[in-house]
């Protein structure tokens, strides 16, 4: 569904992300593991649209989107939760959710997409009149997931969904991860939980200083050293 090859990226004279690449076949649920500023964001936001490619090619169906603005891209059925999550703090859970199906013209797909939000996180439908702005830490979490369900997408890219939650929190949001993919949705990963990431996914990638160091699948990563050694504390 999505391959990366030899993608560079970076800020200004800034390069980040230096010839990485990668695939994510349809109904895997794939991670990019690794330290702060490796280059996992920066790869997600030249999914997305966000940030212009360097060099390299993505293509998502086959086709080539690198390049393309934002809007185009999530039209295409890619759907982003980013880091900063950029909810509309001054509207309710229902009315943020709406804008997730902005380009959905048809009612009934509308409805049955937050039918399908609210099952997945009841505590949203508990919330739907209550501003974004007003929400703890996980439910803020669990809008911007919904929201981006709200458009249909087909790849489900999400950035450090346990960022600042608790232990028990990071927990629900990661079984409804885990729940998505066991539907069938393809889901594309940034994470720095390692160990709760690599019980979760089928197979990862480890980027260190933009550069993709180790791939292969959840348990072969869970039994490399390198791994063991410096994400989970577990001398060779």
């Amino acid at each position: 569904m999505l391959r990366v090859t030899e993608l560079d990226a970076g800020y200004g004279f800034l390069r980040v992300v230096h010839g990485i690449s990668l695939q994510v076949n349809q109904g895997e649920l794939v991670a990019l593991l690794g330290p702060n500023g490796a280059g996992k964001s920066t790869t997600l936001k030249c999914i997305a649209g966000l940030v212009r490619p360097w060099k390299g090619d993505i293509a998502f169906r086959g086709h080539s989107i690198g390049g393309l603005r934002g809007d185009l891209v999530n039209g295409l059925g890619i759907g982003l939760v980013s880091e900063s999550l950029n909810l509309f703090t001054g509207m309710t859970v229902y009315e943020n959710l709406l804008m997730g199906a902005y380009s959905v013209p048809e009612a009934e797909k509308r409805r049955r997409s937050l039918d399908f939000v609210f099952s997945l996180f009841p505590r949203l439908a508990e919330r739907r009149p209550q501003l974004a702005g007003t929400l703890s830490g996980g439910e803020r979490k669990m809008l911007a997931i919904g929201r981006a369900l709200m458009g249909g997408p087909s790849l489900l890219l999400v950035d450090e969904p346990s960022l600042g939650l608790a232990p028990k929190l990071t927990q629900q949001v990661f079984d409804a991860l885990r729940k998505l993919s066991d539907d069938g949705l393809t889901i594309l990963l940034v994470e720095q939980n390692v160990t709760a990431t690599l019980e979760m996914v089928d197979r990862a990638y480890v980027l260190e200083q933009g550069e993709i160091v180790l791939e292969g699948s959840a348990q072969k990563l869970s039994e490399s050293e390198h791994v063991k050694d410096v994400y989970l504390g577990v001398m060779a």
